[in-house]
């Protein structure tokens, strides 16, 4: 019996693609429904060309990722 992807939330749909990586179908849908790029946050580079690292960037990347994790914890 063939999935309904549509009916399923990201996180379903997530869960089912980390356990069927071979469906293609599924992973299709999953990332059709990604933030579009015109809706993104960019950051800056973590470090310059010369491997220099970029404190201010590493700082505002690691607020972003602490925030979106504690998003994620609470759904």
């Amino acid at each position: 019996m063939k999935r309904d992807f549509s009916q399923m939330s990201r996180s379903e749909l997530r869960a089912y693609v980390l356990k069927n990586r071979d469906d293609l179908e599924a992973l299709d849908i999953l990332v059709s429904r990604r933030t579009p790029d015109s809706e993104a946050t960019w950051y800056g580079p973590m470090a310059t060309e010369d491997g220099v690292p970029i404190k201010e960037n590493i700082r505002l990347a690691e607020k972003a990722i602490q925030k979106r994790a504690e998003l994620d914890r609470q759904h």
